[in-house]
């Protein structure tokens, strides 16, 4: 069986080539079904420990178990990527798992996303994890679990508070106020020219003066704490900037996903399709397996409150290569995300023809459908994705004390505070900054609230 999924890995990476494909060597591994579970929640193969992964691990594990969700495949972009198949998966089932992949691998070579991630961070996501891990580790044994826990739960409660517009390397922030430069326009180098006294100023330099932190509000959370915090140990800011490099990992995976999961099975499809190489009993089963991964809605569902992005994001390539030609969609993989995406190709004939709409959940639990235009049905689509997910929180500023001060963008961010999980993410952070924290929020009412820890 091995043999023979190996030799159609082959033909099919061939084909992938010849129809335009372009990936990094790509390394597959079969594994059992719970070590699948384990990387999918963990979101890689060797992760720092905590016990937020097991209560992940746990609700993964019952929604497979009831029927929800089913793993096929995990993938790890990288040079070279890194794909693991479920060992129970058929021949046919593994074969459309691995067109799949390289749908996904020549995804993540080109989209500019994936490709800065990449370069910021390195080709080697696993590696660069497992090291992370093994650190931490180190650290739970000089420091103790009970420490290195508290750290982590902070660091991981604010995973999604990183600002991937600066990169991942930054420099801090300047101490003082850049002095006055000199004018160097003609005339002021023709005024310096001419002879007398001091003419080789144009303009009194001024004093510098001290620059507060942060100088604008910051929302890069996990790199301010782990920069700024005033009694932080070294092995903590490490923590800190280790969970930051596998945020900036994530963030094109989770920005990309509706993009990259549909261009992955429209590939997949493809190749299938001209895969002259498969028996008609194995292409059959392969193409069945790819109706239940595009479906619209669960099996026994005719409806459902959220749009599988596989099946919309399979649905809009296909409408786009109908329409514009393969060459157009390859430029699109390579310089949308899924905002842009959405915004550009979900066109209203679409909407209609996949039969999406946009709701509200009234107070007693009933759903209402609402008639609305394609911008407010794209926003919704969208609506989960701002701001990696989380809501818009910066630091406004320290004070001398230390006192620590967020701020909630509730205006732009539209959408209200868990109160009890924002005040357990308070006492998290509080722990580390070792200072007091105060987050400045509204309401559900427009109220302005202020939330203190300690209280």
């Amino acid at each position: 069986m091995v043999q023979a999924l190996e030799q159609i890995g082959l033909q099919l990476e061939e084909l992938a080539g010849s129809q335009g494909l372009d990936y990094y060597p790509i390394h597959f591994e079969e594994v059992s079904q719970n070590f699948m579970t384990e990387i999918a929640v963990y979101g890689l193969p060797v992760r720092m420990p905590h016990w937020s992964f097991g209560v992940r691990y746990i609700y993964q594990l019952v929604q497979h178990r009831m029927g929800h969700s089913r793993l096929f495949e995990v993938v790890f972009p990288g040079n070279p990527g890194c794909a693991y198949l479920a060992r129970g998966n058929s021949i046919p089932e593994n074969t459309l798992v691995i067109a799949h992949v390289l749908g996904h691998a020549d995804f993540s070579k080109h989209n500019i996303l994936f490709k800065r991630s990449q370069e910021e961070i390195g080709y080697r996501i696993v590696e660069l994890a497992a090291n992370h891990a093994q650190r931490i580790s180190a650290a739970i044994d000089e420091h103790g679990q009970g420490r290195v826990e508290q750290v982590l739960d902070a660091a991981l409660a604010l995973e999604a508070h990183v600002d991937t517009f600066k990169g991942v390397h930054r420099e801090l922030y300047p101490t003082h106020s850049a002095e006055t430069r000199r004018s160097d326009d003609a005339f002021a180098r023709r005024y310096r020219e001419l002879p007398g006294e001091d003419n080789g100023l144009t303009e009194a330099v001024k004093p510098k003066r001290k620059m507060p932190i942060p100088p604008i509000p910051e929302h890069d959370l996990l790199w301010f704490i782990a920069n700024y915090a005033p009694e932080m140990d070294g092995w903590e800011r490490d923590i800190f900037l280790a969970v930051r490099e596998e945020s900036f990992y994530f963030y094109p995976v989770f920005a990309c996903q509706i993009m990259n999961e549909g261009w992955a099975c429209y590939w997949h499809a493809r190749l299938l399709r001209e895969a002259d190489f498969l028996s008609q009993g194995d292409y059959i089963d392969a193409i069945k397996t790819h109706s239940d991964v595009v479906r619209p809605h669960a099996a026994d569902s005719q409806v459902a409150l959220a749009p599988n992005p596989y099946h919309l994001g399979f649905c809009i390539w296909e409408k786009i290569i109908e329409e514009q030609g393969i060459e157009s969609a390859f430029e699109i993989r390579c310089n949308d995300d899924d905002f842009s995406f959405i915004r550009n190709y979900l066109t209203r004939e679409l909407a209609d023809e996949l039969n999406l709409f946009e709701y509200t959940v009234r107070r007693d639990g009933s759903v209402e459908v609402i008639e609305t235009d394609i911008d407010g049905l794209r926003d919704m689509i969208l609506a989960s994705k701002y701001n990696f997910g989380a809501p818009v929180v910066s630091v406004r500023q320290v004070d001398p004390d230390g006192t620590l001060h967020l701020a909630h963008d509730y205006a732009s961010d539209g959408r209200g505070l868990d109160l009890r999980r924002t005040e357990r993410v308070l006492e998290y952070v509080h722990r580390v900054w070792r200072r007091d924290v105060r987050l400045e929020t509204t309401d559900l009412r427009g109220a302005k609230r202020t939330l203190r820890v300690p209280a």
